[in-house]
């Protein structure tokens, strides 16, 4: 397919828990009802979907890149809540897919991909399930990992999104549930490796764990990846904020094969983290940082508590 662009952003998203508002008795989503301690109203979930495709339609755009091409996805809920955003505001105007799979995570909380129909063209689609199990025995229900083989501009390319296990219960006693995320996933690069030589790897997602976190650092001993987002993370600047504190858990990991700048191709040209103004608090502690959905029980009406980050890719003519 003949690019018509120069440059194509890619990009990730965290959501925030994008449920919708009907009770599923099969997962832990009582809190996002109407009755719910969330008091989680159809009002309130069509201007979350409001806001996050404002979002989402200007990824990158500061840049000049446009929407998208590719977006991977945290905490959503179903299939159903990727329709509607999908149907919101401006995202209505652009032929959007979706890949999307129900994990097994206990909160009903999964990951998807959004792509751009007239770039990416779907080749093959699975899940890669985390198969963590706590010190009694007992299964460790979690996100699975998506994983999205596809052809951008007639270019392969391999695509992960992540949502790595919580800290919620203690970074160092959750640490290696993401260490054992982090082997999963090394071991299907290690399969692809076998049978395609320098394949285009697109590693995305929430990893609950920083550039130099442990869990990351495992997985890029694979020798073929680049993490453009350790440069990004500074005192003052990340993808979320928690008690004043940045962290950079959100990251797009990449291969070396988007280095080299061979016709026909594409090739890494920028990374950055997505927090223009209207995306964060505008005044008090929180200044600067998401502008929230929610701030514990206390409805804000923002977006995310997190940013989104993509980077942009090139088109070798």
């Amino acid at each position: 397919m003949q690019a018509k662009y120069k440059r194509y952003t890619i990009g990730f998203y965290n959501l925030e828990n994008l449920f919708d508002t009907h009770n599923d008795p099969q997962v832990l989503d009582d809190d996002f009802t109407p009755r719910g301690r969330k008091n989680w109203t159809e009002k309130r979930y069509a201007r979350k979907l409001k806001k996050l495709a404002k979002a989402i339609g200007q990824i990158g755009d500061d840049k000049g890149f446009g929407i998208p091409v590719l977006l991977g996805l945290a905490e959503v809920e179903n299939i159903r809540v990727l329709k509607d955003l999908l149907h919101t505001g401006g995202l209505r105007n652009q032929d959007l897919g979706y890949v999307h799979f129900e994990s097994p995570d206990e909160r009903g909380i999964d990951t998807a991909l959004l792509y751009h129909k007239k770039f990416f063209k779907i080749k093959q689609t699975e899940v890669l399930p985390l198969l963590i199990y706590e010190e009694d025995g007992e299964r460790d229900y979690t996100r699975d990992i998506l994983y999205v083989k596809g052809h951008l501009n007639g270019e392969p390319i391999h695509v992960f999104v992540n949502h790595w296990p919580s800290r919620r219960e203690g970074d160092e006693e959750t640490a290696p549930k993401r260490l054992e995320a982090a082997k999963t996933l090394k071991r299907k690069l290690e399969e692809l490796g076998q049978t395609e030589a320098n394949p285009n790897l697109v590693i995305m997602g929430d990893f609950n764990a920083g550039p130099h976190a442990d869990s990351v650092n495992a997985l890029m001993e694979y020798p073929a990846l680049y993490n453009p987002m350790k440069k990004l993370l500074m005192p003052h600047r990340g993808s979320a904020n928690y008690k004043g504190e940045w962290s950079l858990f959100d990251q797009i990991i990449i291969s070396h094969s988007f280095f080299d700048h061979v016709p026909g191709t594409h090739s890494f040209a920028h990374a950055d983290i997505f927090d223009e103004r209207f995306l964060t608090e505008w005044k008090g502690r929180a200044k600067g940082s998401p502008f929230r959905t929610y701030r514990g029980r206390k409805y804000l009406g923002g977006y995310s508590d997190h940013f989104p980050v993509y980077i942009s890719l090139k088109w070798n003519p």
